[in-house]
């Protein structure tokens, strides 16, 4: 039965740098990587992380577009173009999925085009681009929808889709709900936990309300084939070695979840 890879998103070590996510994911047996693009300036030179990738023997499987506010600026202002400069990046490092966000709602013409403009990438770029629940934001003031066409891809026709296990808690929704409506649409996984606030928290899986472990277990049960990517923050890790624990303990978990879902 096919079972997923694990990888590493370069985020989950912050504020350490994306060179000690390949160390990290490395030295602790994670099958990759997730490039997160944006933030740290040598994530936008794809030949120095391949270089890093070959150093460390870890693998580059994913590429998260800059999609962030922090990261409005890497590549350039034109939308697409940061969309076509990802697709290259995932071709040189040997990635097979581009993850992307809905585009903020005063990216009103880049919204208008998105969902069709994602179909001609997944046709044309020669990597599969998935894109990811977010979801509202909440103020004291009350609700905004911060994404167009909207937060939830659920009811749009995209053909992949990302799961991130902490949008799904902030959006009170349940992931694994998410991923019976969705079927086989479902390509890729950022595993991480949430408690429902309307922070995006992402927690180590198991520390929310959404039966993050179960989640692996019933991918693995169900023969679910893309990546899982572990995306939390550790950044109440003390030490490098804490923060290494605390990545350690949650593959073993991830992994002893799998092995018992393709059990069953």
């Amino acid at each position: 039965m096919q079972v997923s890879k694990v990888l590493l998103s370069t985020t989950s070590v912050y504020p350490e740098s994306t060179a000690s996510a390949f160390e990290l994911a490395s030295s602790i047996g994670y099958d990759g990587v997730e490039l997160m693009v944006g933030v740290d300036p040598l994530t936008f030179d794809e030949e120095a992380i391949a270089k890093l990738s070959e150093y460390h023997n870890v693998p580059v499987l994913s590429v998260h577009a800059p999609c962030l506010l922090v990261s409005s600026n890497t590549w350039g202002s034109d939308h697409w173009e940061k969309l076509e400069r990802s697709a290259r990046a995932a071709h040189r490092l040997g990635a097979d999925t581009v993850v992307v966000h809905p585009p903020f709602r005063w990216q009103r013409e880049y919204g208008e085009g998105f969902v069709d403009g994602i179909r001609r990438l997944n046709r044309e770029s020669g990597v599969m681009f998935a894109v990811e629940n977010m979801f509202p934001w909440r103020t004291p003031a009350g609700g905004f929808e911060a994404y167009i066409p909207h937060w939830d891809p659920t009811h749009y026709p995209y053909e992949h889709l990302t799961l991130d296990v902490s949008h799904a808690s902030t959006s009170r929704l349940q992931s694994r709900e998410l991923v019976r409506a969705w079927g086989d649409r479902l390509a890729h996984v950022h595993l991480t936990d949430g408690k429902g606030s309307f922070k995006d928290e992402h927690l180590l899986p198991g520390e929310g309300d959404q039966q993050a472990l179960l989640l692996v277990e019933e991918l693995a049960t169900n023969g679910f084939g893309g990546h899982i990517v572990l995306e939390v923050s550790t950044r109440r890790a003390k030490t490098r070695h804490e923060r290494q624990e605390m990545l350690a303990e949650t593959l073993r978990s991830i992994r002893e979840m799998q092995s018992k879902g393709v059990r069953n």
